[in-house]
């Protein structure tokens, strides 16, 4: 066939099949020694697949030709191409994550002395007997805290299941200093339970506090763009004489499965008259 229909064929450019052939990389078949047309047989599609598939892992054209000059077989190059796949497809997750940190801080941003306030409310939190996994996480960024809190819940449910104890109300995250310090935190997912062991093999019982007077508001959506609600909060604690105390809470009101942007979710942080 010729250069046009075997680049049809091959789905490449015929001006890629002209520098594989100038470079040594993909001979045609045949060249017309008067008219200089080029013809390549099928079968060549066969190594044309091949170079694509190893420049498409990252390599350069040179080192393609050293691997087919090789002959690498299909089991070793597919094998291959699916670690490649893994690593683009992380790649594609990371910066699909980093694209919605930067949308989630563009809004704290545009919504700096914006953001609605009325909603705010002082109340006080009733003590309460919980069940919860603590383990720690880099920083407060929703990319370090998020997974953390995640794993831990989902660990957290499955043991009160088999120990045979029901929640008795929404989930209830806090934070608190790590003790290894280096800015790292220590993550607690908590459930509330109506009464509970001293001790379990699998679980710890702790007593949350009583909170004499706690400023509140909702942040409806993905916890991953907190941060405007969360602001907001903090900004109407300082403008009307409070200052924050103690650690604050995140009360989970609503967690449909795989609806983040559907979450309701009170934030809670203590506060004192200055």
């Amino acid at each position: 066939m010729n250069i046009g229909a075997f680049a049809r064929r091959g789905l490449v450019s015929v001006r890629m099949l002209r520098h594989y052939d100038a470079i040594g990389l993909l001979r045609p078949a045949h060249v017309d020694p008067v008219s200089g047309y080029r013809f390549y047989r099928a079968d060549q599609l066969a190594r044309l697949n091949r170079i694509i598939a190893l420049k498409d892992l990252g390599l350069t054209l040179v080192q393609v030709r050293a691997i087919l000059d090789e002959q690498v077989g299909v089991a070793e190059l597919r094998g291959m191409l699916r670690l490649r796949q893994a690593e683009l497809a992380a790649t594609i997750a990371a910066d699909t994550a980093r694209l919605a940190r930067v949308h989630a801080r563009l809004r704290a941003i545009e919504g700096e002395g914006h953001m609605p306030t009325d909603d705010v409310l002082i109340k006080r939190l009733t003590a309460v007997r919980v069940a919860e996994l603590v383990a720690t996480a880099a920083s407060y960024a929703p990319e370090d805290v998020g997974p953390v809190v995640s794993a831990l819940f989902d660990d957290l449910v499955d043991r009160l299941a088999r120990a045979g104890v029901t929640p008795t109300g929404p989930a209830v995250a806090y934070y608190t200093d790590a003790a290894q310090g280096a800015g790292t935190i220590s993550v607690h997912a908590a459930l509330p339970v109506a009464a509970g062991p001293d001790s379990h093999p699998d679980l710890t019982f702790v007593d949350l506090p009583e909170v004499p007077a706690a400023a509140t508001l909702v942040h409806r959506g993905s916890m991953d763009e907190v941060a405007p609600c969360g602001q907001a909060l903090a900004a109407w604690i300082d403008a009307h004489g409070y200052q924050a105390v103690g650690y604050p809470r995140e009360l989970y009101l609503a967690c449909p499965p795989h609806a983040p942007e559907r979450w309701v979710t009170e934030l809670q942080e203590p506060i004192l008259k200055k």
